[in-house]
C-alpha cells in the first residue's frame, strides 16, 4: 500500500476555448492566428478613452451551443461584469467577463473511467475576452507587448470538483475538446492556445469530508503536461501534508523541462 493510498484527489478544471468567429468579441477586428504584432487591432480592443464596445451577436451563440451540447441550462438572463486586472497585455486594466449571472449553469457531461461511466458536473459556462500576449525578450531585459489576441472572444467551461486522478481530468478535456469540436464552435488547437485549462488541484485523508486547499496550475495547454503536473502536485502536496506542513493556496506555474510546480512570479508581482 503506497502512502498515497491515504489521501483522495479532487481535481475541478477550468477550460478556456477561443470560439471560431470571425471578429472579436466586441469590436469587427479579425480573429485570425498567426498575424504579425498589432496588425489586428483597433482603438476599441485598445481601450483607446471614449471607445464603446458592442456585442459581437455569434459569440453569444456559439457559448449557448455549447451550453445545450454539455446539459447546461441556459440563462434568461445574463450580464457582464468586470474583473480588474493590472497586467500591460489588459490595456483597459480589466477583463470583461461573466461573473454571477453567466450564459450556462448547472451541466455535466460523462466520461468514461476504465470502462464505467462517470458523470462530472459543469457549474457554468459564461464568455469573455482574452487579453493580450507579452513577448519577452531576454536581450534587452524587457518585454514587448502584441494585442492581436485582446478581444478575442472566449468561453470559459468550469467543471465541479468531480475528478479523482489524473486520468479522469485528461479524459474529461478530450471530451470537452471532442464536443467544442464537433459543434464547430472552436478549432481547440491546442498548440495555438485555442484551448487551454486552468488545473485545480487538493489532496484530503481519506474518509474526511472537509476539502483540502487547493494550488491552481494556469493556462495549460498540453494533455501530456497536464497529467504530469498533476501527477507532480499531488505527491507535492502529500509530502506537505506528511512531514507536517501546509498546502498553501496559490498559483503555479509547470515546466516542463524541469517537471516540477513553481510559484507564479505574475501572480507575486500582482499581490
Amino acid at each position: 500500500m503506497s502512502l498515497r493510498d491515504n489521501y483522495e484527489v479532487i481535481i475541478g478544471l477550468e477550460i478556456h476555448s477561443e470560439l471560431s468567429t470571425k471578429t472579436k468579441i466586441f469590436c469587427s477586428c479579425p480573429t485570425g492566428f498567426g498575424a504579425l504584432p498589432n496588425t489586428q487591432v483597433c482603438p476599441i480592443c485598445m481601450a483607446m478613452p471614449g471607445t464603446l464596445p458592442v456585442l459581437n451577436e455569434r459569440v453569444v451563440e456559439y457559448a449557448v451551443k455549447a451550453g445545450l451540447a454539455t446539459n447546461c441550462k441556459i440563462a434568461r438572463k445574463s450580464k457582464n461584469d468586470r474583473k480588474n486586472y493590472f497586467y500591460p497585455d489588459t490595456p483597459k486594466a480589466y477583463q470583461i467577463s461573466q461573473y454571477d449571472e453567466p450564459l450556462c449553469e448547472n451541466g455535466y457531461v460523462d466520461i468514461d473511467v476504465d470502462g464505467e461511466e462517470k458523470r462530472i458536473g459543469i457549474t457554468r459556462i459564461h464568455i469573455e475576452e482574452d487579453a493580450g500576449k507579452l513577448n519577452h525578450d531576454e536581450l534587452a531585459g524587457g518585454a514587448l507587448v502584441d494585442l492581436n489576441r485582446a478581444g478575442v472572444p472566449l468561453i470559459e467551461i468550469v467543471s465541479e470538483p468531480d475528478m479523482r486522478s489524473s486520468k479522469e481530468a485528461e479524459n474529461y478535456l478530450r471530451k470537452i475538446k471532442s464536443i467544442l469540436e464537433y459543434i464547430e464552435v472552436s478549432d481547440c488547437k491546442m498548440q495555438e492556445g485555442s484551448l487551454r485549462a486552468d488545473v485545480n488541484v487538493s489532496v484530503r485523508k481519506r474518509g474526511e469530508q472537509k476539502l483540502g486547499t487547493r494550488t491552481e496550475m494556469k493556462n495549460m495547454n498540453s494533455f501530456r503536461s497536464i497529467v504530469r503536473a498533476i501527477e507532480y502536485e499531488i505527491d507535492r502536496q502529500i509530502d506537505v501534508i506528511e512531514n507536517g506542513g501546509k498546502v498553501e493556496q496559490e498559483s503555479l506555474r509547470w515546466d516542463e523541462v524541469s517537471r516540477k510546480n513553481f510559484f507564479n512570479e505574475r501572480q507575486r508581482k500582482c499581490r
